[in-house]
């Protein structure tokens, strides 16, 4: 058990929901970046209809507890959490949202995700060597990164070829008035497994901060004020949007229709809900950017803009490395005082 001043405590709890709201900030894009592409709903519109399903999560695990394996991941799945110290938290955190601010500022859509396990990893390393890196789930994180988006991708494509043969005998405009209310509910499905997702990541290094401080015994469990705040902090991030992401996410890599957009939000909320529910702390930014590729693929190849994806890719590939230097540094420099 490490001490902490109970104001040290609270301002670091602090921070942790700031990161929250930053990634409900930098990831708005991931919710909302089809609707809004396709103008199904006006920008506005979109954002608090994200958020409204960022919070509804919070209501879902209290249906299904279980799916709160992702903060036990983060929390402990990782690090071994008799080695996360303040500083720790501390420094994983800043590393992440200095990741995530600079990406946001130059309209990449990177992970939040992975900028905060990169930022864990970073600051872990940093004060125990790599004898306290958990391999097995940080390898299952990894493999999340390349299957997520792949994953994604292929689903999209069949949810595209099933749903043009549904629709096949049906008018043009049956078929647009379908998918447009179709996609509203697969982008509400989407807001939804975002916020479980996400959320819970803030909730998982809150938690062990908790216990490496004595305030929290035995099981490891997420207290229920933590889980609300978090899904507070997200919902209001999402409220806030980010709109240079959402131009990239919604319009830059393909051009969508009703029905694209209704096929890359399916595909992203199976496996977001899918991963949520097997404890993998899944990147919603790679996932949608997949799922939207393969709807834009299933058309026609050449609809797809690669070199706008190739950049998004490259972003993904440098956030771990990036966000684990950065978390080192901050780590260290807490060593200073």
């Amino acid at each position: 058990m490490y001490e902490l001043a109970f104001p040290l405590l609270v301002g670091l709890i602090l921070v942790a929901l700031a990161f929250d709201f930053l990634n409900g900030l930098h990831d708005a894009a991931n919710s909302i970046a089809t609707v809004v592409a396709t103008r199904l709903l006006k920008p506005v519109h979109a954002v608090a209809f994200a958020a409204a399903f960022n919070f509804a999560a919070y209501f879902l695990t209290i249906a299904f507890p279980a799916l709160h394996k992702v903060a036990d991941t983060i929390g402990q799945g990782l690090i071994d959490k008799n080695l996360i110290t303040p500083a720790v938290v501390f420094g994983a955190l800043i590393g992440a949202m200095f990741w995530n601010v600079v990406t946001w500022l130059k309209g990449i859509p990177s992970s939040s995700s992975h900028a905060l396990v990169g930022g864990m990893i970073g600051s872990g390393v940093a004060h125990a060597g790599l004898t306290g890196v958990k391999w097995t789930g940080l390898n299952k994180t990894l493999i999340a990164i390349v299957l997520s988006p792949t994953i994604g991708m292929i689903l999209a494509m069949l949810v595209m070829l099933v749903t043009s043969w549904l629709f096949m005998r049906a008018s043009s405009r049956t078929a647009e008035r379908s998918f447009r209310m179709l996609h509203l509910v697969s982008s509400g499905a989407y807001s939804l497994s975002h916020g479980l997702n996400d959320a819970q990541k803030t909730m998982g290094i809150i938690t062990v901060l908790l216990y490496s401080t004595g305030y929290l015994h035995g099981k490891f469990e997420v207290p229920h004020w933590v889980a609300i705040a978090c899904y507070i902090a997200i919902a209001l991030g999402t409220l806030s949007g980010g709109w240079k992401i959402i131009e990239t996410m919604g319009s830059r890599i393909t051009k969508l229709s009703q029905h694209q957009g209704f096929s890359a939000s399916l595909a992203g909320s199976i496996v977001l809900f899918t991963a949520s529910a097997l404890g993998i702390p899944v990147s919603t930014t790679h996932t949608i950017t997949g799922a939207v590729i393969g709807a834009g693929t299933a058309r026609r190849a050449s609809a797809v803009r690669w070199g706008v994806a190739g950049n998004v890719i490259a972003a993904w590939v440098i956030t771990i490395p990036a966000s684990a230097a950065v978390g080192a540094l901050f780590y260290l420099l807490t060593t200073l005082f």
